[in-house]
């Protein structure tokens, strides 16, 4: 993946302005399909049951019905 951002630059606790930004890049990095080649693989059963559960919880709770077919699924 392609970032236009330095890594380097992700930190939490400042302020939430700056949690919310690098929040969002530590997310892209962990979403790059070759980081997770290696680290699904590697996770326990249930540490991918708990990580699906707590992301689709996460979506339920801030996403109406119709964003997160747009957003998330891509379809309208």
């Amino acid at each position: 993946m392609n970032t236009d951002f330095d890594p380097n630059t992700i930190c939490f606790g400042l302020n939430r302005q700056e949690d919310e930004v690098s929040l969002q890049k530590f997310i892209m990095l962990f979403a790059q399909p070759e980081f997770l080649k290696v680290l699904v693989p590697r996770m326990a059963d249930d540490e991918i049951t708990r990580l699906f559960e707590d992301l689709t919880r996460l979506m339920g709770k801030h996403f109406k019905e119709n964003e997160y077919h747009a957003l998330f699924l891509g379809r309208n």
